[in-house]
C-alpha cells in the first residue's frame, strides 16, 4: 500500500488509490479506441499542501517525497539519473551568445533517458511482488526495461517493430529479455502488448499507459533545479514522439511549483521532426488526426502519441512552444554536436538541438537566456541512420609517405 500519493485524471479530474491493476481512468477510457490517442490518463498528485511547509527537507532528500515508491531499496541497483549537465561557451568554434547547458542522459545504464522512467516502473513492480513487466517500444523502451529488470531479477517482455535498430534490438536479447519482433509499426506492437496485459495479468510499462513513466522521467527536472542552483531555465528543449518525456519535464517542474521551491515554469519547447510531427500538429484542433510517420529518427516516430491529451494540456496551460525539424537538420545536428563537445547523440537526442539551433538562427534566445538542451540517447543506438555523413577513408600502406599524402 501506497499512500504517498493518489492519481487523478488528465480529464474528468477522479482520484483514484493507486494499484498495480490500475492504469487508465476507468470512465474516461471506456470509449478509448486503436486510432486516436487515449484519454483517462493519470497523473499522480501528492500532498502539496504537507510538503510546501517543509520543502528544504524534500530538497535534502533528494525529492524522494515526490517519488512514488515505498522505499529506497525498491528501485535497481544501477545508477539511474544524477546525468551531467555540461556547459558549453563555442559550437563549431563559434561562440555562444547565452548561455547553453547539455543534459546528457546517455550516461544512464542502458544509454537513454528511458531508464529513468523503467526504474520507478520497476522499482513500484518489485514492491507489488510482480516479477514480469511488459512494454512495446521502437526500442530505447524495451532495452531500457530488460536492462534494469535484468539488474532487478526480474522478467521482460519486449514487443518491438521488426524495423527496430539493430543496436536496440541487441541491447534487449543481451539483457535476457523475451523479444517479440512484430510485423507492423509501434502503434501496433503498442497495441499487441496491451492485449497480451490483459491476456497474461502481466504488468505494463508503456508510456502514458502507466502513469509511473511520467513519474519517473520528471525526475530530470529535479536534477536541473539542483544543478542550475535553483535557478529556472528560460527555455528547455525536449525531443518528442508519443509525449511522455516532455510530459515528465513539466510535471517535474509543476511539483517544485506546488511545493513553493519555484515560483514560475520554465518555456518548454517541443521539438519534433517533420516526418512525424502528430503530436504538435494537432494541438487545439478539435479531433486528432494521424498521418504515417517516415522519420530517421526512430526514438520518436510515433503515429498516435499516446499521451498526446497531457502533453496538449500542459503546452496550453504553461505557454509551451513548439517546432518541427528536418531529417537532414537532425543529421547536421548530431554531427555538430559530436565534433564540438564529444557528445554523440542518437537522431532523437539531436532532434532538440536542432530545434534550439533554429530559435537561435531566428534570434528568439537573447544574451541572458539560461537554455537546456535534452539529449535523450548515444548515437551508438542507431548507427545506420547517421552513415551517410559518415566517410571511413580507405586503408593505407604502413609509411609515412601514404599517411602524407592522407592528411593532405
Amino acid at each position: 500500500m501506497n499512500d504517498k500519493f493518489i492519481l487523478k485524471c488528465a480529464g474528468c479530474g477522479k482520484s483514484y488509490m493507486p494499484s498495480p491493476e490500475l492504469y487508465l481512468c476507468p470512465d474516461c477510457s471506456k470509449a478509448n479506441t486503436t486510432s486516436t490517442p487515449p484519454r483517462g490518463v493519470l497523473k499522480a498528485v501528492y500532498d502539496f499542501q504537507s510538503l510546501s511547509k517543509r520543502k528544504e527537507e524534500v530538497v535534502a532528500q533528494n525529492f524522494w517525497e515526490l517519488i512514488p515508491l515505498n522505499q529506497k531499496a525498491s528501485l535497481p541497483p544501477l545508477r539511474v539519473g544524477d546525468t551531467p549537465l555540461y556547459r558549453f561557451e563555442r559550437i563549431d568554434g563559434k561562440p555562444i551568445p547565452f548561455e547553453l547547458y547539455l543534459k546528457d542522459d546517455s550516461q544512464n545504464p542502458t544509454f537513454s533517458f528511458k531508464d529513468r522512467a523503467s526504474s520507478v516502473v520497476s522499482g513500484y513492480a518489485r514492491e507489488n511482488a510482480i516479477d514480469t513487466i511488459v512494454t512495446a517500444s521502437t526500442g530505447n523502451a524495451g532495452s531500457s526495461l530488460a536492462g534494469i529488470c535484468a539488474s532487478q531479477g526480474q522478467k521482460s517482455i519486449i514487443m518491438v517493430p521488426k524495423n527496430a535498430p539493430a543496436a536496440k534490438l541487441t541491447q534487449i536479447v543481451m539483457y535476457g529479455a523475451t523479444i517479440v519482433p512484430v510485423e507492423g509499426t509501434y502503434d501496433q506492437a503498442f497495441d499487441l502488448s496491451m492485449d497480451a496485459t490483459r491476456e497474461f495479468g502481466w504488468y505494463n510499462r508503456n508510456t502514458a499507459f502507466n502513469p509511473l513513466t511520467v513519474e519517473g522521467k520528471k525526475t530530470v527536472s529535479f536534477e536541473l533545479f539542483k544543478q542550475l542552483n535553483r535557478i529556472v531555465p528560460d527555455y528547455i528543449f525536449v525531443p518528442v514522439g508519443d509525449g511522455v518525456i516532455i510530459s515528465g519535464v513539466y510535471k517535474g517542474f509543476e511539483d517544485l511549483l506546488n511545493t513553493g521551491l519555484i515560483d514560475h515554469m520554465p518555456t518548454i519547447v517541443a521539438v519534433q521532426t517533420t516526418g512525424s510531427s502528430n503530436l504538435i500538429d494537432n494541438i487545439g484542433k478539435p479531433e486528432f488526426t494521424a498521418k504515417p510517420s517516415q522519420t530517421l529518427a526512430d526514438s520518436i516516430s510515433v503515429d498516435i502519441p499516446r499521451n498526446f491529451y497531457m502533453a496538449q494540456s500542459y503546452i496550453l496551460q504553461y505557454n509551451g512552444e513548439y517546432l518541427s525539424v528536418t531529417d537532414d537538420e537532425i543529421v547536421s545536428a548530431s554531427k555538430v554536436l559530436a565534433r564540438s563537445t564529444g557528445i554523440f547523440a542518437e537522431p532523437a537526442a539531436a532532434t532538440a538541438y536542432a530545434g534550439m539551433q533554429i530559435y537561435h538562427a531566428n534570434k528568439k534566445i537573447y544574451e541572458h537566456h539560461k537554455v537546456v538542451v535534452l539529449l535523450t540517447g548515444s548515437g551508438l543506438k542507431d548507427l545506420r541512420a547517421i552513415s551517410r555523413v559518415v566517410a571511413i577513408p580507405n586503408a593505407i600502406e604502413p609509411s609515412v609517405e601514404a599517411l602524407k599524402k592522407l592528411l593532405l
